[in-house]
Parts: structure tokens; sequence; C-alpha cells
């Protein structure tokens, strides 16, 4: 490739505001050579160990989530209450003031992306245990965020899909009192997609903490939904601890509840 010809690629590849690792831009026809090159006059920079930008623009945490997602498989998603939040239904700011991003991956992130000096936090949830592969690829549960014009799209999690995420973090990252709060405000979700969903879920405490607080809340799309088809698993499962039994769907809750 002629180094013209390799500038255009890089200026394509590449937007400001983003990252790339140097094996990714080897993959679309820069050479090695090319690559340290640009380093040695500066048209790139280390942002991190094999992590570049170009010089004109040091990258955004939404350039670092879309760079990441369009470079890694399988695939990651923004997912919980960063997407509850892009969903308009909370903030998500943690006690540094910097937005707390929350990636939903079944494998765990590259080493790079918490060398990257950003305004916000990356953490990672794996989805092993809550959603199979398959699910990840879906569409239909998975939204599009058009973070900069012209530049590709950061994708996150349905709001269905994110409060069921929201709900693995009960009762260690988010409490009872939030969760119940964020499901008061979810008049319009989808039952289809709940179906959907709550069918492929992999994980009991989820769905049966989903059942009792759609129930509590008499939200009206809960009625549209059958829980005997989500595998809700059989024996107590004790989520709060010192709680009360519900006795309709096994779990502890808080007693003040």
């Amino acid at each position: 490739m002629l180094n013209h010809e390799a500038r255009k690629t890089l200026r394509l590849k590449l937007p400001l505001g983003m990252v790339a690792t140097k094996r990714w831009l080897q993959e679309q026809g820069l050479s090695l050579h090319y690559i340290d090159n640009s380093v040695r006059r500066g048209a790139l920079v280390v942002v991190a160990p094999g992590v570049y930008y170009r010089e004109e623009s040091y990258p955004t945490w939404q350039g670092v989530v879309a760079s990441l997602q369009r470079m890694v498989r399988p695939p990651v998603h923004m997912g919980g209450l960063s997407a509850v939040a892009l969903h308009g239904v909370s903030h998500f700011v943690n006690n540094s003031g910097k937005p707390l991003v929350d990636l939903y991956s079944p494998d765990k992130l590259p080493v790079w992306i918490d060398k990257i000096n950003v305004e916000a936090n990356f953490e990672w949830h794996g989805t092993k245990r809550l959603w199979p592969e398959s699910l990840m690829n879906e569409q239909r549960v998975i939204r599009h965020h058009q973070w900069a014009k012209g530049l590709p799209e950061i994708t996150y999690s349905c709001v269905e899909k994110a409060y069921l995420e929201v709900l693995n973090e009960v009762p260690k990252h988010v409490s009872f009192e939030h969760a119940d709060a964020l499901l008061q405000g979810l008049h319009n979700l989808s039952p289809r997609k709940l179906d959907t969903l709550l069918k492929a879920c992999l994980n009991v405490k989820v769905k049966r903490l989903f059942c009792w607080l759609a129930e509590r809340n008499q939200q009206p799309w809960f009625k549209h939904l059958n829980p005997s088809e989500y595998d809700l698993g059989s024996g107590k499962r004790v989520i709060a601890v010192d709680g009360r039994l519900e006795s309709k769907w096994q779990i502890t809750v808080p007693k003040e509840m």
C-alpha cells in the first residue's frame, strides 16, 4: 500500500476521538512499518501499550466504547444501569463524579481499556451465567446510540434487557429499593421482548426477582407473561440476608418491603 493510500486508510479506519490496536490496524491493511513510522512522526499517539489515537483529538469514553465494540469478539454491549440511563430512566454517576459505564460481555475486557485516561470508569460484567451468547447477538434486544455524527454507533441493551441486567446486581451493587424504584417508572415494557429475554435468561435469581417486583408493582404488562415457561428452578433462593421469605416466588426479600 502506497503512503498516500495508507494515510487515507488510517483516517478512514481511525476517526478522531476513537482508538485502535496495532493488531486491528494491521488487519485493516496497514503495515507494521507504516504504523511505527506514524508513531515516530507523531501522526499516531500511544495511549496505552499497542493502542493508538490520531494526534488531532484525544479519545472520549464514547469513542473508546465504540472502538472496543468494533474490534473485539464476542460482542460487548453497554448494559445494566448505563443502558437504563441511555433510555432516560436514570442517571449513572458514581461517587467520583465520572460516568460509570457498565459493559457486558462473555469474556473479560482487554487490559488496555483501563489504561486510557477518559472521563468515565468502565465496569465489566460477565454474561456467561446470565445470557447465552446467541442472545448477545440478537438485534431485537439491542439498541444503537449515535454519539457523534458519522462515527460508529455504540450498541446497548434495550430497556427490558438492561433492567434484567440491573437485577443481576441485586443486592451486592444495586439495592432492592433502587431496583423497585426503577421498575415503578417502566410502564411501557414490551411483553414480547420480556418473554424472549426471560426464556433465554440463565439466572434463576434474576427471573424470580423480576416476577416478584413486577407483581408487587402491579405492572400492566406482567399479565401478558407466563412465568411457568421461564425455568424458575426449584428450592429457595436467599437474596436478602436476614430477609423474609416471599412464599410465591421462593426468594428472601427485605423485611421492610
